[in-house]
């Protein structure tokens, strides 16, 4: 793919961006904490290796795209480097992570406002469904006209809210910490040997958004600003992590 004449049709530096940030940010906000008390302190060291790590892999399916013109996509770079067999099996594992991610943010979703409201149920045509199912059904079809979107443009304006979203989720657990009673305290093990291998996987799954990198970068309108949109990405999102 020569990346010496971009499309003159794509998604733009700033949409990019928000669409990056988007696909990193998100539920590993919460999980960080946890990974620190289980790794130790020494493990922010393994957080920032793993983010680098991330950030040039990502720079490697650049390559991997740029190398031919029928690589397009993840399943793409399998048959590229291991014919059918490798495409199917990227392709395999690409789709069930991506499917079991949704189903796990679902299944979050219904557990938590549960909590929020213990006390409500639905009832449709005469069934009763519980709280958890219900919320789960609710936000199924709330989410699901986002998966119609044929212009990755287009979803830079839902990727938007899933940043302001990161943002007030920051915000809420820094109130809490500093003015709602909780605090910070400066306590925890330097390293945990135990509890690395736990701290590690949940650092990985924060900067998780390699399934969509090349769709990112394909649909950009100048491909040149990739590796920018990518060191501003993994910075802006090491930073909400770490905060």
């Amino acid at each position: 793919m020569d990346t010496s004449t971009p499309p003159k049709s794509g998604t733009s530096f700033l949409k990019t961006c928000f669409n990056g940030v988007n696909a990193l940010s998100g539920f590993g906000i919460l999980s960080i904490p946890y990974a620190l008390s289980q790794g130790g302190w020494l493990s922010v060291l393994m957080f920032t290796t793993i983010a680098v790590i991330c950030f040039y892999t990502g720079i490697l399916l650049q390559r991997c795209i740029d190398s031919s013109s029928l690589v397009k996509t993840y399943p793409d770079i399998g048959e590229l480097a291991f014919g059918r067999k490798g495409r199917i099996i990227v392709a395999i594992f690409m789709y069930l992570e991506l499917y079991l991610v949704a189903i796990d943010f679902m299944i979050l979703e219904g557990d938590n406002l549960e909590k929020l409201f213990p006390s409500v149920d639905f009832h449709v045509a005469g069934l009763k469904i519980g709280g958890k199912q219900g919320f789960v059904l609710i936000f199924s079809l709330l989410v699901l006209p986002t998966t119609w979107f044929r212009s990755l443009s287009a979803l830079a304006y839902v990727s938007v809210g899933g940043i302001v979203a990161s943002v007030i989720l920051i915000a809420a657990v820094i109130w809490v910490g500093a003015f709602d009673g909780v605090g910070f305290h400066e306590r925890g093990m330097l390293v945990n040997w135990a509890g690395i291998p736990t701290a590690m996987s949940l650092y990985s799954f924060c900067f998780s958004g390699h399934a969509v990198f090349p769709m990112i970068y394909t649909g950009m309108s100048n491909r040149k600003m990739f590796p920018t949109v990518l060191l501003l990405c993994f910075i802006i999102c090491t930073l909400s992590y770490g905060l």
